[in-house]
């Protein structure tokens, strides 16, 4: 009799374990995608975006929300989450490299793009000579800043330097005179309301409630700081990375991005498909 009741239980734990293992796959294959994203609009993006159609795909879809830019990779690396978007490329490379990650990417999205914002002026060509511009005193916002001021044709930067890598020493030609003042990003949205002009990066505009067709002027961003998908390499083959990335090359994707998404840049992949 207890061999018996031993075998019954061991058959019922095997069941068990099969079934808790059924949920998480089918065929072999994940059913369950757990995403992170940034609070904020990459996060809008998996759950209005991404996971539906995934989720029409037959998969489950979790979204867990981060307030930095540390712990989505670290959950990645290990484990805890199977994809993350939150970052561009030059940051992704740099924090793998400094903290010896396998990420890689998968395809990059609609990014909000910075923007020149003035409640002072309502175009480029009211800017007056003298203006205070306030700016990002990190490096890669900074550049950012720089090149869609030169864009905008309010400076221009050195032919010596790489744009990617600009700061305010290495303006060129300055007609304006525009007195440049430097804060941390995410003090951005407030100086509009007290200084001629800020730029403020998409994120940071979309956090405080501002509208991106607001701006004076939008930057052409380059395409290596869009965000993207990421996940862990070892996984970069799998069925569910190939349909993450499926969806978001579909015109469904595309339709609920011009809809909820206005004021987005669009990556080159999608711009020329």
């Amino acid at each position: 009799m207890k061999k018996y009741l031993v075998g019954l239980i061991a058959l019922l734990v095997i069941s068990v374990l099969a079934a808790c293992g059924s949920e998480e796959e089918v065929n072999g294959e994940k059913k369950v995608i757990e995403f992170g994203a940034t609070t904020g609009p990459y996060s809008d993006m998996v759950t209005k975006a991404i996971a539906p159609l995934l989720e029409e795909k037959g998969y489950e879809v979790n979204n867990t929300e981060f307030s930095d830019y540390v712990q989505p990779n670290n959950a990645l690396a290990n484990g805890d989450l199977d994809a993350n978007l939150f970052q561009h490329k030059i940051y992704l490379e740099a924090f793998a490299e400094e903290n010896d990650l396998d990420l890689t990417e998968v395809i990059s999205v609609p990014t909000a793009p910075m923007g020149l914002y003035s409640n002072t002026f309502d175009s480029i060509d009211e800017i007056e000579d003298g203006s205070t511009v306030v700016i990002a005193n990190d490096p890669t916002n900074l550049a950012r800043t720089l090149i869609m001021l030169q864009d905008e044709g309010l400076i221009t930067i050195s032919e010596d330097v790489d744009p990617l890598r600009a700061s305010v020493k290495d303006i060129a030609s300055n007609p304006k005179n525009l007195d440049f003042v430097e804060i941390e990003a995410g003090q951005l949205p407030r100086a509009v309301e007290s200084e001629d002009l800020a730029a403020v990066p998409g994120n940071f505009a979309l956090a405080a409630g501002m509208d991106l067709l607001d701006a004076l002027a939008l930057e052409n961003m380059p395409d290596d700081y869009r965000n993207r998908v990421v996940v862990n390499t070892e996984d970069l083959d799998s069925q569910f990375v190939k349909d993450i990335k499926e969806v978001i090359e579909s015109e469904e994707f595309e339709a609920i991005i011009d809809e909820q998404f206005q004021g987005f840049g669009k990556p080159e992949w999608m711009l020329n498909k």
